[in-house]
């Protein structure tokens, strides 16, 4: 068995996006294994003093945005800089995710992870609808309708409390935060140092 890669994300986060599938085709190439744990990322926030985006100083917004169109342009990912709907809350998309790497395993749940940051970040749609959460996983071949009774489930609900539980108890302040071999990395721009320790 490969490496064991932790993966605490939240969905709506845009650096997640930018860097999901980069960190899958990384995990491919060299065996590792990816457990995803989509969590709270406010009350993660709460315990580490990090601040929502809309109550950072101007100047930190003004430069987000900087950042990120030059790691979208970079990348060659598209993404809309402000769409339509965000902030958004993460937590139906979350336990979405959750539901479908219960219901249909890592893979599925992964690719359709990124579908869901896809919709947010590239089509501007809304991933707290119910409805598009049902047609995202349809696209992909899952059930949606089933997928959305299940994330509504008390089991998601436990996962989701407990991916986040252990963010904090790991010392997370960010999304996307992967560990390896206890180490930690946050931040999409960090996936070339989480590549090398794959690689040693």
């Amino acid at each position: 068995m490969g490496k064991l890669c932790q993966y605490f994300f939240s969905p709506q986060s845009p650096w997640t996006y930018l860097g999901h599938a980069r960190l899958g085709a990384i995990a491919r190439q060299h065996g590792a294994r990816i457990e995803m744990k989509p969590c709270d990322l406010g009350k993660v926030f709460d315990v580490s003093g990090g601040v929502p985006l809309a109550k950072r100083p101007p100047q930190r917004q003004a430069y987000r945005l900087v950042e990120l169109r030059r790691w979208s342009e970079f990348l060659d990912i598209p993404l809309t800089l402000q769409p339509k709907y965000f902030p958004v809350a993460g937590e139906p998309a979350a336990r979405l995710i959750i539901a479908a790497e219960a219901a249909y395993g890592h893979d599925a749940a992964f690719e359709l992870a990124g579908a869901v940051m896809r919709a947010l970040w590239a089509e501007e749609r809304n991933i707290a609808d119910a409805a598009t959460l049902a047609a995202i996983a349809g696209n992909q071949g899952l059930d949606g309708q089933r997928l959305l009774d299940e994330a509504g489930s008390p089991a998601a609900g436990t996962t989701y409390e407990r991916n986040t539980t252990e963010a904090v108890a790991a010392n997370v302040f960010g999304s996307p935060w992967y560990v390896l071999d206890g180490e930690p990395y946050w931040g999409q721009d960090r996936l070339d140092f989480l590549e090398r320790a794959l690689s040693r």
